[in-house]
């Protein structure tokens, strides 16, 4: 008895938390993303499970930024600025536009992501009925921090 109890308490503290889970999956989800600034990925969670992915790049059928170079790098246009001049759309708009085309809900859900949604996601977000929001890597957008706070979204930044 006492030796399954030690294995059982060994197996856990090799096992990653849920938040670290949910960080390790959104890491491999960047890895899809074809921008050339910043691989980001995203994804929905509802009671431990996964509703849905996202990562940055073009919309479907269009040609990448790793294909035909980065506006946002031609024009000089600065991190956190100015979004609308990108072909890409964000990894959380793509985890949102996601659940949507395959009917699934988001309401009362938690978004893991590997950075902090910028001010256009988070008015999407908000609108979606996201309550949570765990993220790693700060951006540069006070507006979003304080329309999430505003809106009573909670913000977890997660260590590496």
């Amino acid at each position: 008895m006492s030796f399954e109890l030690k294995e059982e308490e060994r197996l856990e503290s090799c096992r990653p938390s849920w938040d670290a889970y949910f960080m390790a999956i959104c890491d491999l989800v960047a890895t899809r993303s074809t921008c050339l600034r910043r691989q980001v990925g995203a994804i929905l969670v509802k009671d431990k499970r996964i509703l849905s992915t996202g990562y940055n790049g073009a919309p479907s059928g269009l040609k990448h930024c790793l294909d035909i170079g980065c506006l946002r790098e031609q024009l000089n246009i600065p991190s956190g600025v100015r979004h609308e001049l990108c072909r890409a759309l964000h990894a959380e708009q793509n985890c949102l536009i996601q659940a949507a085309y395959h009917g699934v809900s988001v309401a009362g859900s938690v978004l893991y992501c590997t950075n902090l949604p910028c001010v256009i996601c988070t008015k999407m977000l908000i609108n979606a009925g996201i309550r949570k929001i765990y993220y790693r890597e700060g951006y540069p957008d006070e507006l979003s921090k304080d329309m999430l706070c505003e809106a009573g979204i909670e913000l977890v930044r997660l260590n590496s």
